[in-house]
């Protein structure tokens, strides 16, 4: 690690002024997160009580209630903006990328908790957002989500509320287009398809990167999801495309390929990432359990261990900010083992602080680790 370290540190201290002229386009989601404590036990008022230890003790009290009933008291903890877009784009904003957001932030009005980030990102916004009570415990989080809302996300939306020119214009100067949670914005694939047929081919050559994020598609079916995947490899022919990708999200996608899973070691994931990105003959998928994260490209597998934090003050939006890290990485030209470095410190950084780190906190955290 040492050596890895001090690579991935003097490669950023190299490269790192570039950031500034970077630009991101990110969409389309968006969502009020309300992030929520289930209680299992009640001492007195306010913050008087005992959490659920685990999703499995509360699954317990669940299946406890079957043929009879329960009343599980939630806890609020804090309001904010959410969705796998805004926290994304959010980080990418700490690391120094210049980003616009397009996507559900609020009609006819901006929602409040996107008000500042939709000045700072100049955002156009679609429609409502969506909301996520976000249920956290120590080993994992329970999203609940209303999502009605983003079945307005289209492509004839998109164009209309941005102007076709300015979309255009938008896109020929966007050095990363990121692309996230498919699996809650049921038109996505098919706005996929319009940027490949209408707009990409009319965009002038430039060393593009494109990274999407499917946002667990256990609820879609498979065939949605291959075809979903096919369509995004299609993205390489006008860049770079990154598949961002879970645990759970990697043995999703590998079933959907027809692949075997191999399991959840770092050689096995680095061997589960080689064969998806194989498959789809992409430039990069990226595997990022607790421990660690994994990536592939044309020239190799790695690994990196992650600083696991046992008592995080925030985990919802941990993946978003790991994203946002690799994909910052990414567009200073690092490798992709000092990528995968600088992701699970993005990533580390943000779930011990609740706040997105610059990079030069980045730096601090990697060699204070």
């Amino acid at each position: 690690m040492p050596d890895l370290k001090s690579d991935a540190l003097n490669e950023l201290a190299r490269t790192r002024e570039a950031v500034n002229t970077k630009l991101a386009v990110v969409g389309l989601d968006g969502f009020v997160d309300r992030i929520m404590h289930p209680v299992a036990q009640r001492t007195g008022k306010g913050e008087n009580f005992t959490p659920f230890p685990n999703i499995a003790a509360f699954g317990e009290r669940i299946v406890e209630a079957a043929g009879k009933s329960a009343n599980i008291e939630i806890f609020p903890k804090l309001e904010k903006l959410g969705g796998n877009g805004p926290i994304m784009a959010e980080a990418l904003l700490s690391t120094g990328v210049a980003v616009r957001y397009l996507g559900a932030l609020g009609q006819p009005k901006v929602h409040p908790v996107f008000q500042e980030f939709a000045r700072r990102t100049e955002a156009v916004s679609l429609c409502e957002p969506g909301v996520t009570h976000a249920l956290e415990f120590a080993d994992g989080k329970l999203m609940l989500g209303q999502t009605a809302s983003l079945e307005e996300i289209t492509y004839a939306r998109l164009v209309d509320a941005i102007g076709e020119g300015a979309f255009l214009d938008l896109l020929s100067r966007t050095d990363l287009l990121a692309l996230v949670n498919w699996t809650m914005i049921p038109e996505l694939t098919a706005i996929f398809e319009e940027l490949l047929d209408k707009v990409l081919p009319n965009l002038a050559p430039r060393a593009r990167q494109f990274f999407f994020d499917l946002a667990d598609p256990a609820k879609r079916p498979r065939d949605d999801l291959r075809n979903a995947l096919l369509v995004m490899a299609r993205f390489q022919n006008f860049g770079n495309v990154t598949l961002g990708l879970n645990l759970a999200e990697s043995q999703q996608v590998a079933a959907a390929l027809g692949l075997p899973d191999p399991g959840a070691t770092a050689d096995q994931l680095k061997l589960q990432a080689t064969r998806i990105r194989s498959a789809l003959n992409v430039g990069c998928v990226v595997i990022h359990p607790t421990h660690g994260a994994a990536c592939a490209t044309r020239d190799g597998a790695w690994w990196a261990d992650g600083p696991f934090c046992d008592k995080p003050v925030i985990t919802t939006g941990a993946g978003d900010h790991f994203n946002a890290g690799f994909a910052t990485a990414q567009l200073l030209g690092l490798t992709p083992q000092s990528c995968l470095l600088i992701a699970v410190c993005v990533s580390g950084y943000y779930v011990r602080n609740a706040k997105s780190p610059s990079l030069s906190e980045v730096a601090s955290f990697l060699r204070s680790w």
